[in-house]
């Protein structure tokens, strides 16, 4: 197959067509698209100034785009969710140059989906394997300490480990949907000391006059965005260790050209908006993002963040919430703790095998977390009914 098909780096998602990309992506995951893609790369959220180089990798036959993956030469470690200051630390102390590396991911975002696209006719293992081998040979060539590749898929991962990738699982809260037809229904399926804490909470904002809705689709508009930006820039500003990623610039992108993807969820009181999230939603789920709040009630993160987005994905009929890292107190609100995987290849043999120890030793805490997490669950099925 190698004999057939050209690898190529691109600097810029413009250096691929729309169509060509998102044929690929086949109405895959919203933050795959090349819109989205470009949207960082044209307001400067990605860039050599924040630390993210697009590095795309591109593979043809005959002219033709049949693979594909977001990469990004990094230069530090942030926006990524999967933690490696440890091994970058360890890195220094062994003389080792950490970074630049190589990240296969979508910047800022840590939603499980493909990394590697591939066309509907193609070997698709055979495809994920070449683009492995093909950021091997980048990285051996110009020195680089490691790839990784985070939030892949199922496939994406034993195709990888085939070329010497290891192996990390990480967890978070997702909600998934059983097939209710109300918030009440899904209520439910807790434990009755739960299920009355969280009518409790919901029955708050209304004695404050908040309403909370969904807006999404025709009826959002630039200043809906605008609003949004201030929010989530207000919730950073608030932290010590608050990052701004992405800029106004990016929020008009959002408005001109993303809306059929977005969702906000917005709470207003007396008509004029004091909280809300940003989420990405496509036909099967909704993505919980960017939340912030220009007044402190009680209460009103976790309507706003969790049981709105419950009652809207109901409403909705979306089969699966993911609320986005961290978080272990999402489980009282009925999100479940589901595994995630990354892929990481380090060339420096020192190094590589240091991390390979710790992967295991965290392979096997995390799997025993999950376990514990799931026998505390706050659903039925987790536990009796008390």
């Amino acid at each position: 197959m190698a004999d057939e098909l050209t690898v190529k780096i691109i600097h810029a998602i413009t250096e691929v067509g729309r169509e060509n990309w998102d044929r690929l992506l086949n109405s895959g995951s919203p933050f795959l698209k090349w819109d989205w893609l470009d949207s960082l790369e044209q307001t400067g959220c990605v860039s050599e100034k924040t630390g993210w180089l697009p590095h795309h990798i591109i593979v043809e036959r005959g002219g033709e785009v049949v693979g594909s993956c977001p990469m990004y030469l990094k230069l530090h470690s942030m926006g990524e969710f999967v933690f490696d200051h440890d091994w970058a630390e360890h890195a220094f102390r062994l003389g080792i140059r950490y970074y630049p590396k190589m990240l296969v991911g979508i910047p800022f975002t840590p939603v499980t989906s493909v990394r590697f696209l591939t066309g509907g006719r193609e070997d698709r293992r055979g495809l994920i394997r070449l683009m492995g081998r093909a950021l091997l040979h980048l990285a051996r060539d110009y020195d680089i300490s490691s790839i990784h590749v985070n939030f892949c898929l199922g496939d994406e991962a034993e195709a990888l480990e085939e070329i010497g990738f290891l192996p990390r699982v990480g967890l978070q809260f997702h909600w998934h949907n059983r097939g209710y037809r109300s918030f009440d229904d899904y209520l439910k399926d807790f434990r009755s000391e739960r299920r009355t804490k969280i009518k409790r909470e919901r029955r708050e904002l209304l004695t404050q006059g908040i309403i909370i809705r969904s807006v999404e689709g025709d009826e959002l508009t630039p200043a809906h965005l605008r609003t949004m930006f201030r929010l989530y820039q207000d919730h950073i500003e608030r932290f010590y260790y608050g990052q701004q990623y992405l800029t106004q610039q990016f929020f008009d992108e959002m408005a001109r050209r993303f809306t059929s993807s977005i969702c906000l969820i917005l709470a207003e009181r007396d008509s004029r908006i004091i909280a809300g999230t940003f989420n990405l939603q496509d036909p099967t789920a909704l993505y919980g993002r960017y939340w912030g709040a220009f007044e402190e009630e009680r209460y009103l993160h976790f309507n706003v963040c969790y049981y709105a987005a419950i009652e809207h994905c109901i409403r909705k009929g979306l089969k699966r919430f993911e609320a986005g890292a961290g978080g272990s107190f999402k489980r009282f609100r009925g999100l479940e703790p589901q595994p995630t995987a990354s892929m990481h290849y380090l060339l420096e043999e020192r190094l590589r095998r240091a991390v390979k120890d710790y992967l295991r030793r965290e392979r096997e805490a995390m799997d025993y977390k999950q376990m514990k997490l799931l026998e505390k669950s706050q659903l039925k099925e987790g536990s009796e009914d008390q």
